[in-house]
């Protein structure tokens, strides 16, 4: 019997899909989400809170794969009119191909919403990754081409989609970040036990000082996290948005969101100062992976960034038997707190012929000076030396 043929549709509201049929793709349908980011309710609360959608230049293009009535692959797709929010910068690109008379946006961004964060960005079904992610892609390049946008573009995928989606004729990209990875320590001592002394003393005396802050550092998950941590929060991501980006990303409402839909998955640390929250850190909990997300102050103190952001957040993660944790974009500070240089990877789709050759061009010379990078950095990163290990 002939296999039924796969259907692809394109849908501006993720309203218009089931959400078990959603998660079942994203594989978010029991237990805890490897990648709590293309879950039906992380992606949802971007659109429901205005994050996403009209005025944002972030338009959703949800995109579906279908065999008969059965949802086999989906992926978050979106119209974009800028280049903002992405973490993987083609401004180059754009500035590039307009001055040579051509159109850069709008273009399509196949990729969760302001979130550098490395995971599957074609979700399918169990059994069916081949068919669905071929589809998918297919649809998408097929949806530019039919739209006559510059470009396609798949960020922060795994590095198996990488390797799929050249063979399928895409560019490749390649970038850095910094992660923490759990060596089977079973406590925070365990792991400075691993770094060189001198790593060592300064980490600690760094959580001496942040510690001394005068206040107290919780953390907080689940139905410990209460509306008014919220409303502290916000006062904090607003501070760092307006610093970072001109203004904040995410609404107001985003937060409300996420605090019905989304505490279980939620690792929030404050500092406090007599009960009042003065800094704080955003993270989610993957199934083995904890992801920083976000920082912010009203109050600055030395360390205090280090403390909330990377030493708190490998406590958890130590304490949880998490296997990593991806503390965001860019921040060589990161590799003294030992998160080491890891690789992560996009893929591309260029209509014009000609700038799509001077562009595979430019990421051939980006991909080795990336990977000299990497090597130069894991070379000086704090952990110790075979030949120099102490015993301090």
């Amino acid at each position: 019997m002939a296999q039924e043929t796969i259907e692809i549709q394109v849908l501006g509201s993720l309203g218009q899909v089931d959400p078990s049929a959603w998660d079942a793709c994203a594989r978010a349908g029991d237990g805890r989400a490897p990648d709590p980011f293309t879950t039906y309710r992380f992606l949802s609360a971007l659109e429901n809170s205005g994050s996403v959608g009209p005025g944002t230049g972030w338009q959703p293009q949800y995109l579906l794969a279908k065999r008969g009535d059965t949802l086999i692959a989906c992926a978050p797709l979106y119209a974009k009119s800028h280049s903002q929010g992405e973490y993987v910068f083609d401004h180059s690109w754009a500035h590039a191909y307009e001055r040579a008379g051509g159109r850069y946006y709008p273009k399509l961004q196949l990729a969760v919403p302001f979130t550098p964060v490395t995971g599957p960005r074609f979700l399918t079904l169990p059994g069916a990754e081949l068919a669905g992610m071929s589809a998918l892609i297919q649809g998408a390049v097929q949806l530019a081409s039919e739209h006559q946008v510059s470009s396609l573009h798949v960020t922060f995928c795994t590095q198996a989609e990488s390797l799929a989606g050249q063979q399928m004729g895409l560019l490749h990209r390649t970038g850095q970040q910094f992660h923490w990875l759990n060596d089977g320590y079973t406590d925070f001592d365990g792991f400075l036990a691993a770094l060189s002394s001198r790593k060592r003393k300064t980490i600690r005396k760094e959580r001496r000082v942040a510690q001394g802050f005068g206040g107290s550092i919780r953390q907080l998950t689940g139905d410990d996290i209460k509306a008014h941590h919220w409303d502290a929060f916000w006062q904090f991501y607003q501070d760092t948005g307006a610093r970072k980006w001109g203004s904040p990303y995410l609404t107001r409402a985003f937060f409300e969101i996420a605090h019905d839909t989304m505490r279980d998955d939620t690792l929030l640390v404050l500092a406090e100062q007599d009960g009042v929250p003065i800094a704080g850190a955003l993270n989610f909990i993957g199934q083995d992976t904890l992801f920083g997300r976000y920082w912010g102050c009203i109050q600055d103190y030395p360390c205090l960034h280090f403390e909330a952001c990377y030493y708190q957040a490998i406590d958890y993660a130590i304490a949880q038997g998490l296997q990593k944790v991806e503390a965001g974009a860019q921040g060589d500070h990161k590799l003294a707190r030992g998160y080491l240089p890891v690789e992560t990877h996009s893929l591309h789709w260029i209509a014009d012929a000609g700038f799509a050759r001077a562009v595979e061009q430019f990421l051939q010379g980006e991909r080795q000076a990336v990977a000299q990078e990497i090597d130069i950095l894991t070379d000086y990163g704090p952990f110790k030396r075979a030949q120099t290990e102490d015993h301090q």
